[in-house]
């Protein structure tokens, strides 16, 4: 190459690397801006609205926050942050109507009612939906949605002040929220006035452009959400169960069902229709459903063929397929988690590495993430890596899950932290009684509840995993977690590593496995509406700040549990975590299902058969529902009011267990300490507020 030519080709070079790192630097500058714009808004009150009362007979005047590391536009980001969640057309939440009036659905006295708490507009909430609601898109339609705030965000009433508390356990009954809704929209797809008016509305937020779309819509989510209240209730009287009421959800269970219904693929379903119906029912049925069953759209299987069979046929079907999600728990409080070395109740989660990343899409599929998962022919480099190999088919596990915010959201949390006592509102710490606590708390609770640093930002949280036969509470929600089992449909075949060894997928296999092998997939899997290699640059980021910014790494699990082996590869499960009990105070109702209404109750026993009735218990049955502080034994107002009446005689409610304090559980050594008298339980009561 001559001399000329070389200086052209480097002159070009040049140019080409300018151009490169200008349109790189473009890129960041965008995405800086965007991430700033994203936090402009900044309203002193956080868009809290003051509900004067309610139907608990709850009062407050003014809202106020906790010093926990969150300025308000943190605050706000992290309630109206986008995550991948698809509930139903965002036009549809704006103007239903409740079923039995018609006042919208969404209006603050009816958000109030189900324990959200409602919001009035801001510069990122333009239409005041309620913290943790939010508008998102997919595939450029706009869809209402839930975030991690509409479960983890609290709010204490007190002597006509609300005390939100950011990350704090939600007071919300998802549930009957989810049943209304589905109602609302049934008749609302009956009753032609309300129908009228609902497709007036609709159009005019500009979202839907004739009749026949809003209806053919209408239809189709009134039906996804009835059949999702249906799916998730409990079967027989075998397992019986009342509603969850507030402060509760079993979320596992309901995101092993979603898992079950989108894996699901034709034979399977071929084979169980087969099972549950008469020779003359399958033949009727299969003539309707096998044009769906052999389509090259084989996403949402189990959806499409609904329309075919009854509704006797449908719950045969729902009986086979999916689980009963009969095993609520109290929202987990959130300051911390991203500081934990395990995480969920029965410490399921490694938290190390990319472990928060598949655990955050496993949240979102339980909260209404649009999964499109299908087989198609080949094989792709998502694909490969999710550990499908090079077989002539693979499953693509396209879904609207923002793997990007959510990322985004559990570094968020890292600034959080705990709410200290406010003293400034509640009375003033007794310092008499605070130093007798803190003994106590060292006898009775520290060999399970660890002491931490609360601001430190290089705290860590060593979870205390204690066997369900050791602590003795309620069983069933650990129960459920090892022995759901699921069909494993477009799974079927792979491997999964469990920690202790591989396990290959069966015709029917573990729910926790299926889940683990769908979250590792999706996580893999890139936004499909991205340039190609604009998708694989993004995922790839995520992959490397979630891997070399987690300083979580992997380590042996703590405690007094059964350890796993390829015999038994989920026995470990079968336990509940301790963790460090700062900011406990504000963290009703106790133990893993919120059996428990108070902390002073918290440190009595369960009342036994053989004892006497003079003594002080566990209330076996309370009221849920209002907000008031109890001040005096620290949790809400359990009595007095009509508000969910939670029995802790049904199986997954129970109250036993975890009496420490009572003198009847062991320590972690085997020895029983002596029960507290009253006044030492108010001794260390008054330890526990100051934590």
């Amino acid at each position: 190459m001559s001399l000329r030519n070389s200086n052209r080709y480097l002159c070009w070079v040049k140019r080409l690397t300018l151009v490169f790192l200008g349109v790189v630097a473009i890129w960041i500058a965008v995405g800086v801006f965007s991430r700033m714009y994203e936090f402009r808004d900044d309203d002193p009150d956080r868009g809290a609205v003051i509900m004067n009362s309610n139907k608990f007979g709850d009062h407050f005047s003014q809202i106020t926050y906790l010093s926990q590391g969150w300025s308000p536009s943190d605050s706000l980001w992290f309630y109206n942050t986008t995550q991948g969640s698809n509930l139903l057309p965002y036009s549809f939440f704006l103007v239903l109507e409740q079923a039995d009036s018609t006042a919208l659905f969404r209006n603050d006295q009816n958000i109030d009612r189900y324990g959200y708490l409602p919001q009035r507009p801001t510069v990122s909430n333009p239409d005041g939906l309620p913290v943790g609601m939010v508008r998102d898109e997919y595939q450029g339609k706009a869809y209402m949605g839930f975030t991690c705030a509409a479960c983890h965000t609290t709010q204490i009433n007190y002597n006509d002040i609300g005390i939100r508390i950011d990350g704090g356990p939600a007071y919300s009954d998802m549930e009957t929220f989810m049943i209304d809704l589905a109602q609302a929209l049934y008749v609302t797809l009956e009753n032609p006035e309300k129908r009228n008016r609902f497709i007036v509305n609709v159009l005019k937020q500009g979202h839907y452009k004739n009749t026949d779309d809003v209806l053919t819509d209408l239809k189709k989510y009134a039906q996804r959400i009835k059949t999702y209240t249906i799916i998730n209730t409990p079967r027989d009287t075998k397992r019986p169960l009342t509603h969850y009421g507030y402060a509760r959800l079993d979320a596992f269970g309901r995101i092993y069902n979603r898992v079950f219904e989108h894996i699901m693929n034709a034979q399977q379903i071929r084979e169980l229709l087969a099972e549950i119906l008469s020779p003359v029912e399958l033949a009727e049925v299969m003539t309707n459903v096998e044009s769906v069953l052999s389509s090259d759209n084989r996403d949402h299987i189990v959806e499409r063929i609904q329309e075919y069979l009854t509704d006797r046929q449908m719950i045969k079907l729902r009986n086979r397929i999916y689980n009963p999600a009969d095993a609520p728990v109290s929202y987990p409080f959130l300051w911390d988690v991203p500081r934990h070395d395990y995480v969920q109740w029965n410490g399921r989660v490694d938290n190390s590495g990319l472990g928060p990343m598949a655990r955050n899409a496993g949240q979102l599929i339980g909260v209404f993430g649009t999964l499109d998962w299908q087989e198609k022919d080949g094989f792709t480099l998502s694909s490969v890596l999710g550990g499908q190999g090079f077989s002539s088919k693979h499953i693509d596990f396209r879904s609207s899950i923002d793997i990007r915010n959510l990322r985004r959201v559990e570094k968020h949390l890292r600034k959080l932290t705990s709410p200290s006592w406010p003293e400034h509102i509640l009375p003033s710490l007794d310092k008499t009684r605070l130093a007798s606590g803190a003994e106590l708390y060292e006898q009775y609770c520290a060999s399970c509840h660890g002491h931490i640093n609360h601001t430190d930002p290089d705290r860590r949280v060593v979870a205390k995993m204690i066997a369900v036969s050791s602590v003795g509470t309620d069983a069933k929600m650990a129960e459920n977690s090892v022995t759901f089992m699921g069909y494993s449909g477009i799974l079927r075949g792979q491997y999964v590593n469990v920690g202790v060894g591989n396990i290959l997928l069966d015709h029917q296999a573990p729910a926790v496995a299926l889940l683990a092998s769908a979250t590792r997939n999706v996580v893999l899997t890139p936004d499909w509406n991205k340039w190609l290699v604009r998708r694989w640059v993004e995922r790839s980021l995520d992959f490397a700040y979630t891997f070399f910014d987690n300083e979580v790494q992997s380590s042996i699990k703590n405690g007094n549990y059964t350890p796993d082996t390829t015999a038994k590869p989920f026995a470990s499960i079968m336990a509940y975590k301790a963790r460090p009990l700062n900011g406990i105070w504000a963290t009703a109702p106790y133990l893993h299902n919120g059996s428990v209404p108070t902390l002073y109750d918290l440190l009595l026993p369960k009342r036994q058969a053989s004892d006497p009735p003079e003594g002080e218990y566990r209330p076996d049955d309370f009221m849920v529902g209002s907000r008031e502080f109890d001040l005096e034994r620290i949790g809400f107002k359990s009595s007095g009011y009509d508000g969910f009446l939670f029995r802790t005689s049904i199986w997954g409610n129970g109250n036993g267990g975890h009496e420490y304090a009572a003198g009847r559980t062991p320590q972690l050594d085997g020895t029983f300490l002596p029960a507290l008298t009253r006044e030492q339980r108010l001794d260390l009561l008054e330890y526990l507020k100051s934590l």
